[in-house]
Order: structure tokens, then sequence, then C-alpha cells
């Protein structure tokens, strides 16, 4: 288990101090995989070398299954070597002059207790086993590609047997297709071997696909956690809505209450009212921005009666293959929606946009982006 409290870090600079993490907290339980999401400069892979003991904490502790490594207030920094961790960096930092082999067992080798030789090349077949790169074990680095050098690098964080595993961004340097190979084989990898992992990156599918638990990080805090499924569909405020996947933003008056937490509202400068549920506070007349996904939207090319349509103009068509997104133009917002291939439509056409209230979520003025 990984436990982070209150973890601080500051760094010093010619215009005085800098904070790149004020005041992060989570926990990771045994054999969970808890990924750190958040754009550059947020703090997430400070705080993974805060973790690794590649850097010193200002504040707080952190403790890898129940042994401190870091408390600043009380003198506390276990070096990185003595942690009993596994880390994969987004280079991969593969040895050039040496084989896979060599790689896998570098650990071993320098470590304080050195297993024999023995043991060393058992322990070292294993991990490469579980990658799918026994057989490879006696190729050169240089003679690698991307994916293979990775999955070594995985090979050699597992070989010691760590109780935690760290990744910065381990999947950022390969190309689109064989990124989404290498993240089902990690995922599927980390299941196996039931090792406790802290994940960073800035990738919202990686994040999404792989986690028990995502943290979104936004200048040196956390500001939403929790099961990938509620933080994608319940987002906190708009820049985790923003960040976290594709999301619409648009602003509306509200008309009417209509009971104790739904309301009638119309979108400003569009054609067309329909119901959401409010958060407390909010009375007719205010206004507000609501935000959904383009999943969860309707798009129809006939006029249509009814409640909870909102006209306008088909603006952009770009089609994907397997979906073609439509950007309409309602009022002086674009909004983006996804239709079926074999639905066709021109730039233009006259739409009305049906949007789910249950798949809403409102803000009040204040938590904008």
């Amino acid at each position: 288990m990984l436990k982070v409290e209150s973890l601080v870090k500051v760094y010093a600079s010619p215009d005085g101090t800098v904070p790149a993490v004020r005041g992060v907290s989570f926990t990771v339980p045994q054999g969970a995989f808890f990924t750190l999401l958040g754009p550059s400069g947020c703090g997430k892979t400070t705080t993974l070398r805060c973790v690794a003991g590649l850097e010193q904490p200002s504040g707080g502790t952190i403790s890898i299954d129940g042994t401190v490594v870091a408390d600043p207030a009380r003198g506390i920094h276990v070096p990185a070597y003595r942690r009993d961790i596994g880390m994969v960096f987004q280079s991969y930092a593969i040895w050039p002059h040496m084989d896979v082999f060599g790689n896998v067992a570098y650990p071993l080798r320098v470590a304080r207790k050195r297993p024999p030789r023995a043991e060393i090349r058992e322990r070292v077949m294993e991990a490469l086993r579980l990658v799918g790169m026994d057989a490879m074990a006696a190729r050169s680095a240089t003679k690698l590609s991307g994916g293979q050098q990775q999955r070594v690098a995985f090979a050699r964080a597992l070989v010691r047997h760590p109780k935690l595993l760290l990744l910065d961004e381990p999947l950022s340097n390969l190309d689109a297709k064989l990124r989404e190979q290498m993240r089902f084989e990690l995922q599927e990898l980390v299941a196996r071997v039931a090792i406790t992992t802290l994940y960073v990156t800035h990738d919202q599918s990686e994040a999404l696909a792989m986690s028990d638990n995502v943290a979104v990080m936004s200048d040196g805090i956390i500001v939403q956690s929790g099961p990938p499924r509620d933080v994608y569909t319940k987002p906190r405020d708009a820049f985790v809505a923003a960040f976290l996947g594709a999301a619409n933003f648009l602003k509306a008056e509200v008309v009417q209450r209509t009971g104790a937490q739904s309301a009638l509202v119309a979108i400003e400068g569009g054609s067309g009212r329909f119901s959401v549920t409010l958060p407390p506070g909010i009375a007719a007349g205010d206004h507000i921005e609501i935000v959904f996904r383009p999943e969860d939207a309707a798009i129809h090319f006939a006029p249509m009666g009814g409640d909870d349509l909102v006209q306008g103009l088909v603006e952009r068509l770009s089609f994907q293959g397997g979906s073609t997104e439509c950007y309409l133009r309602i009022g002086g917002t674009i909004v983006r929606a996804i239709l079926h291939p074999a639905i066709e439509t021109t730039n233009g056409a006259a739409a009305w946009l049906r949007i789910d209230p249950a798949r809403c979520v409102v803000y009040a003025p204040g938590q904008g982006r």
C-alpha cells in the first residue's frame, strides 16, 4: 500500500519559492492501479519523484507498505535505492552496451544483498517471460524496437519483486497503434502480478482505461479523484470536465424551477428549452453553465416535437470511420455530437439537438474554467 499525506514540494528560484505540489494526499490500496492525471506542470511527475525518492519533499509524509520513507518534519528521507520500488521512466533508460538479459539483471547485480548467480538467472528469465521477451534475452539493446525496449524496462522494474511499481508516462514515446496495444498489455501484466501501481500520464484515455482510481491534478493540487467512470460522468468543475475527455459547454439562463432540484433553462443565443437538475443555491433568472459529453446528445435533422430540444445549424462534419463528429452552431457556441457513420447531412443544414438531462452537469456562477 502507498499512502501520501499532505505532500508539499517547493523549489527555490531567483524570484523566490515556487510551489510545485501543494498539500497532495491519496492512498493506493494493495494491488490497486492509481493514476495521477493532469496537464504539463500540474505537479504529477514531481509527486511521483517524491514517492520514488528522487526528490525530497518540503512537507508531508510518504509511506510504503506501512513504512515511512519521507517525513521532512522528522528528518526522514529514505534514499531511492532503499525503497522497495520498481520504476519505468518515460525514456525507458535502457543500457545500450548491454543485452536484454544484462539490462534486466542489473538491479539484482548491484543490490546490497546480491542473489546467487543461479537465482539471478531464474528471476531474470521469469521477468522476461512475464513481458514476452524471454526468447530475446541475448539480443543487443541497440536492436530493440520501441515496444521491445518498453517491455525490457517493465521486466527490469519487476525483477526485484518490488512492493510498489512507479510508471512515469511509459507509453508517450510510442506511436498510436503500438500505444494502444501496450496499454492493454500493461494493464494485463499489472493485474497478473497484482502489484500496487502509481501511474503518471497526461493522456485521459490511458487513465480511464487502465486505472482503478484517477486523481486529476491542476496547479499542484488534486482537484478530483475517484473511479474513472465517476470522475468522467460527474466532473466536479469545468476544468475536470474539459480535461477528462471531450465536453460541450453551453451558457444558459434558468427560466423557471419545476421541482426541488429541477428547472427549465434557455440557451443563451439559441432556440429551445430543456430541463436540467440544478445544484443548490440557484434560482430562476440565474445564469449557469451546462456541460455534457458529445455521446450524450442526439441530433435530428427533421423538426421534432416535445421538450428538451435545441435548434442549431451544422457547422462542420468530420468523418472518423466508425463515427462522424458533427459540430453544431447554437447561438454563438459550437457544440460537438456523435453521429452514426451511415447518417448523411451537409454543412448549413438545420438540426435539432436533444440533450439527455440526466447526463448534464450544471455549474453555478464561479465554478467556470
